[in-house]
């Protein structure tokens, strides 16, 4: 452990006295501390100096500004001017040409010397030592002729060579406290760090133990909610030779569709968090947090347009495992979706389509667009409805719904189809169901239908203006609820289909049937038709009206006739009532909006030439048409 502190010298005692400064230790222990120094006693001792190092008469041989002079480098050229006069003169100016040394060099000076003098001084001592030593040996007052025998070995006196212990003083009270204080600090310290290191440990382990429980119940509750777990794949580096273990040691979610291409399926793998310090219970490597909005756009007749698209239910994801799976499972079911519909728009054969990587537009029919969008699932939570038609809305949930049906569909069939289990396998196989065809032919079938009614309610409109009475009865969609969920996943590609009638005065029935995409057949008595064009309709509602009125008009001649032995009968677009004296010839005439306007042309005795022409029209006149025909005809018999 390492224990930096900033500390500052103690310079007062316990009982609050300046503490003096340690200069030195003598060898008995003495201590030696640095003198207090006085301003005057500093300020006599310069002048000592002085005097002693540069003569008494320093002052009496210098004149008055004489040092600045020459400090001043302008001088020194003079100085050499006079370098030629006496020699005693000269040696004097050479002695005081020396520059005077700065504090700071006086300070490096004395550090450089003094080591070395107190080297000296220590070699000096010894060397002092050592002769008197030898000078207090006694010595032989004259040469011996007895050989000396080596002796014991004669000891020092202890007053020549005495050995001085020099122990170490005692420290000041309070610095001594100081010191058991840093001490005990360092002490407290370094238990902190070690209860801090134990501590934080001790956490570790037990947010390991809480996230592998949480780790193993949240792997029971996916494998309890029936999702699919599978091996992981080895480790980065795993051994893969002969003999090598190749048991995977954990396992990840697939939540991806059985059926759909393997690049989905890869991206639809999740892993659950285990040692990463990651916060969500699970980890999705590939998700892209897309979303597939689908919005449909009516196109007015001044090039305006007014999208509406399906609504956009807001997800929790971390509201439990099994809803962020299925918000997980969803997205990469909307993103094939979309691959698949971008496959199949650029070769549909009755609708142009702009494919680019994110947006599909089909002009689906006319006057409807049709658009498919993936966008960030921030932007769609966030964004605000642009329009507020709830049945635009209904149908734009209809298609979004309808086409993960149709996905369904679609990956049935192929394994079927792969596993040979089809229901007729010795016929030709049959080609992969779509997904934009049948939602086309939906858009397709509600466009049909409203013009299909419109054409319908016009003759409605008509004939009740002309006092007719008429029903109407259109039912676009003439299956039950049941044979519609049935249509998806059925094998056989039908379509919808529905029927309209249209009774006229409680006698005449036009009946029409309709099959998605566009296809229309009357049922009439005499025939079936089937009719392939708008204007083919027009023209078959005009003569079946036309038919109605001209019976009605026959019916009511005869009746008024029938006395006067009157003829009536229907040729081709008239009705003709011939009597003695008269003929009555009356047509039917259809102006715009399928307004009814009839003519009647009276040729009698009077004048055989130039007939009477009547015309009703049901816009200027109260009255019904019926009762216009009777008034005629009234007419023409009292005119008889």
């Amino acid at each position: 452990m390492d224990t930096r502190l900033s500390l500052e010298r103690p310079y007062k005692n316990d009982q609050g006295l300046p503490i003096p400064v340690l200069q030195d230790i003598t060898q008995q222990g003495e201590l030696i501390y640095e003198p207090k120094v006085t301003p005057s006693q500093v300020l006599s001792e310069n002048l000592r100096r002085i005097f002693s190092e540069r003569g008494t008469d320093f002052f009496e041989r210098n004149s008055d500004g004489f040092l600045e002079r020459r400090v001043l480098t302008s001088q020194k050229s003079k100085d050499e001017e006079h370098s030629d006069d006496g020699s005693d003169t000269t040696d004097d100016d050479d002695q005081l040409t020396v520059k005077p040394m700065t504090t700071e060099e006086l300070f490096k000076m004395k550090t450089e010397v003094l080591p070395s003098l107190y080297i000296a001084l220590g070699e000096m001592q010894h060397a002092s030592l050592l002769l008197s030593t030898i000078l207090s040996t006694p010595t032989p007052s004259g040469p011996s002729q007895i050989p000396i025998l080596p002796t014991a070995t004669q000891e020092t006196p202890p007053s020549t060579l005495a050995t001085t212990i020099v122990s170490k003083p005692p420290q000041i009270v309070s610095v001594q406290a100081f010191n058991a204080q840093l001490v005990i600090g360092g002490k407290d310290e370094a238990l902190r760090k070690a209860s801090n290191l134990f501590k934080t440990a001790t956490e570790r382990m037990e947010k390991g133990r809480i996230r592998n429980e949480r780790y193993w119940v949240d792997a029971l509750k996916i494998r309890r909610a029936n999702w699919g777990l599978v091996p992981a794949p080895l480790p980065f580096g795993s051994g893969l030779g002969r003999g090598a273990d190749r048991t995977s040691k954990d396992f990840v979610i697939s939540y991806g569709l059985e059926e759909s291409p393997p690049s989905f399926r890869r991206n639809a793998i999740a892993y659950m968090a285990n040692g990463d310090g990651s916060e969500d219970n699970l980890m999705f490597p590939h998700r892209l947090n897309t979303r597939l909005r689908i919005s449909l756009a009516n196109v007015h007749l001044d090039g305006t347009r007014t999208y509406t698209h399906n609504s956009d239910p807001k997800i929790d994801n971390k509201s439990s495992l099994d809803e962020t799976l299925k918000c997980a499972k969803r997205e990469v079911i909307e993103q094939e979706i979309f691959a698949l519909v971008a496959q199949e728009a650029g070769t549909f054969p009755t609708a142009s389509a702009r494919v680019s990587e994110r947006l599909i537009i089909i002009e689906a029919a006319q006057g409807t667009e049709l658009k498919f969008e993936l966008l960030d699932a921030d932007l769609v939570f966030n964004s605000s409805p642009s329009s507020t038609d709830l049945l635009c809305q209904a149908k734009c949930d209809l298609i979004y719904h309808y086409l993960f049906a149709l996905l369904l569909r679609r990956h049935s069939f192929q394994k079927s189809q792969r596993h040979g289990t089809t229901l007729n396998s010795k016929d030709v196989p049959k080609s992969t169901p779509t997904l934009l065809r049948p939602i086309i032919d939906l858009i397709q079938y509600q466009v049909f239908c409203e013009r299909i009614k419109s054409e319908l309610d016009a003759v409605t409109n008509s004939l009740s203006a002309a006092g007719i009475k008429s029903v109407l009865r259109f039912k676009p969609v003439g299956e039950t609820g049941k044979a519609l969920i049935k249509i998806p996943v059925d094998e056989s590609d039908r379509g919808i289909g529905g029927e309209s009638m249209l009774r006229i005065d409680n006698r005449h029935t036009v009946r029409l049937t309709m099959l998605s995409p566009s296809s229309l057949t009357a049922h009439l008595p005499q025939a079936r038709i089937v009719i392939s064009s708008i204007p083919q309709l027009e023209e078959l509602l005009a003569d079946e009206v036309e038919r109605f009125f001209l019976q009605r008009i026959c019916e009511i001649g005869r009746k008024l006739c029938d006395s006067s032995g009157g003829i009536w009968f229907v040729d081709l677009n008239r009705c003709v009532g011939r009597w003695e004296g008269c003929v009555l010839n009356f047509r039917i005439v259809y102006g715009e909006k399928f307004a009814i306007s009839c003519s009647a042309s009276r040729l009698g005795r009077k004048n055989p030439k130039s007939p009477v022409i009547d015309t009703y029209e049901a816009s200027q006149m109260k009255m019904p048409i019926l009762s216009w025909v009777h008034d005629v005809i009234s007419t023409a018999l009292a005119e008889q």
